[in-house]
């Protein structure tokens, strides 16, 4: 492994405060009493505190020092007095361990007494301080120039997404996008427990990936020897419950969908599924309007929320527009009663990518994603979807080609959908046929039968209505963030490319190639700002490496970023 050289630094303290005989991962309980929250929340001049956290910055004058502690709540002041530390004549503990061996971003507790700075600001006066966890790594964290022109912050996402652990230490706005998150499983458990639906949990490993059509995962069970697929939902497990006797179930579900990744995409993802006996579509539409207007309220004060350039409205009552009118209006085709040759022939003249194993309920799909989806901005029940695209709904009660089925649109895309259950056997087995057909012509999203769930109905499903929201996106909206790795704490990644640590003055020298590609040698030198003696070291380092390479192009030389 290649260490910077601060990483060598900070190696070489750790050596250094074990000759004096302290451990840096000390095992024992830190007794805290107090956060830097608490604190400035109950403050008293003389109150005793015992704090621990993470060492963000400190200003050392002489035998005095003010510096930054940070914990889980915030930060807070703390002051380092030599004499207030060492009221001995041995001064180690500040003169050599403060002030020497200690580092940003080293985790410490502090025993100490609060006062008022003569400026207003409340602080700790430090007593004595323990190392609980040395940091063998830097923290990048950003800086100020004295115009407060900010640099070198912690904000290019791959980074950001790959290394959390940083993300939350440096950037404290994204701790409280995960802070409201929690806020919004808990508002909808609260809605849920009030009345008296049952959380559960059913199977991630499934012998059938049912409930959805997508591309499942699929993996091995070694000692039963038979395959196992990754839940792509949990749908079908949840109206087995209903068959059982629970009159509403619900449950939040990490489910899996071997497909593709974008902002609003991840493989891995959180859907929370509700079912409820004796209930239509009619009644989940007006239950998730008064779901979501407590979730907006619980999370923001307020049923208002930004999103993007739009502000959108979460108090209820949300229009509700059959999906055939709203291919209609937007596109200028009544594709209603299609089959499945004239309307591909719609989709084709639409402009839109069509193939053969597409059927009615998909190319219908691709027509309102792609032409209608973008106009529901505000919160939108587009309703009735033909019964192609729905194989586990009802049959509309006024309309045989059609279901009871809606999906809830805000700010152009889809956050919930919700039908009428179907619970007729025969129809359910004649709709799972009708999914086999098309995987046969290559539909590798289509449903797989079920003949367990089809035993369960058999025995009777009581009408139910049933609904799935993405937490995900869900919290998108209500955190204000256009993609979904805001909003999960470690989404999927591309496996990480191999780095290379560099010394301060390959990485002076880097800096400035990176973005130019290619430069005049000496051109490089002047920009990167290093005296002679460091430019050849850091120039060589950099050829060594394959980062750079030097080549003569006329009288002049050139230097290559090699990528």
């Amino acid at each position: 492994m290649q260490l910077s050289e601060q990483e060598i630094i900070r190696r070489e303290k750790l050596g250094k405060l074990r000759e004096l005989g302290i451990n840096p991962y000390p095992a024992a309980l830190y007794p805290v009493d107090s956060t830097s929250k608490n604190i400035k929340a109950h403050f008293e001049e003389k109150k005793k505190v015992v704090i621990a956290g993470r060492l963000m910055s400190r200003r050392i004058q002489g035998k005095a020092s003010f510096a930054e502690l940070q914990d889980s709540d915030g930060r807070i002041q703390v002051y380092f007095n030599r004499d207030e530390i060492c009221p001995n004549e041995d001064k180690t503990h500040y003169n050599e361990v403060y002030k020497k061996l200690l580092d940003i971003g080293d985790i410490i507790g502090i025993e100490g007494e609060l006062f008022t700075t003569q400026v207003g600001e409340k602080t700790v006066m430090v007593k004595n301080f323990t190392l609980l966890s040395k940091s063998l790594r830097p923290l990048p964290l950003p800086k100020k120039d004295a115009d407060g022109t900010v640099f070198d912050e912690f904000n290019d996402p791959e980074l950001r997404y790959r290394q959390r652990y940083v993300d939350l230490v440096v950037n404290p706005s994204v701790k409280e996008t995960f802070i409201k998150r929690t806020k919004i499983t808990n508002s909808i458990r609260q809605f849920f427990n009030d009345r008296e639906y049952l959380e559960v949990e059913t199977p991630i490993l499934q012998p059938i990936p049912g409930g959805a059509s997508a591309r499942p995962f699929l993996t091995h069970h070694n000692a039963l020897n038979i395959p196992l697929y990754l839940r792509v939902a949990n749908e079908l497990y949840l109206k087995r419950l209903i068959v059982g006797g629970f009159d509403g179930v619900y449950e939040f579900s990490k489910d899996f969908r071997n497909e593709g990744m974008d902002r609003t995409h991840n493989p891995e993802f959180t859907v929370m599924e509700l079912y409820v006996a004796y209930k239509d579509y009619n009644w989940m539409m007006d239950t998730t309007e008064q779901l979501l207007e407590k979730v907006a309220l619980d999370a923001n004060g307020t049923s208002k929320v930004p999103v993007g350039d739009n502000q959108i409205e979460f108090k209820a009552p949300y229009p509700r527009v059959p999906i055939l009118e709203a291919i209609k209006e937007h596109t200028g085709y009544d594709v209603a009663g299609l089959k499945e040759e004239p309307l591909r022939e719609v989709a084709k003249k639409l402009g839109l990518e069509v193939d053969d194993s597409m059927g009615v309920g998909k190319l219908i799909d691709e027509i309102f994603g792609e032409k209608c989806e973008h106009f529901y901005i505000q919160p939108t029940f587009i309703t009735d979807y033909p019964k192609e695209m729905s194989p586990l709904t009802k049959e509309h009660r006024t309309n045989p080609d059609l279901t009871e089925r809606f999906e809830l649109m805000v700010n152009g895309k889809e956050l919930a959908n919700a039908y009428s259950e179907l619970n007729d056997p025969i129809d359910q087995r004649e709709r799972f046929e009708e999914q086999l057909k098309l995987s046969e012509k290559g539909d590798d999203e289509a449903m797989f039968i079920d003949q367990d769930f089809l035993r369960a109905l058999e025995y009777g499903m009581p009408p139910t209505s049933g609904i799935g929201i993405g937490i995900d996106r869900l919290v998108m909206l209500m955190t204000n963030n256009a993609s979904i790795q805001e909003v999960l704490f470690f989404p999927q990644m591309r496996p990480e490319k191999k780095t290379v640590a560099l010394n301060d003055n390959e990485k002076a020298i880097f800096d400035v190639i990176k973005k130019e590609k290619s430069m005049p040698l000496a051109a490089l030198k002047e920009a990167s700002g290093l005296s002679n003696k460091a430019w050849d070291k850091g120039i060589k380092g950099l050829g060594k490496l394959g980062l750079t390479k030097v080549t003569k192009e006329g009288d002049s030389l050139l230097c290559e970023l090699q990528e």
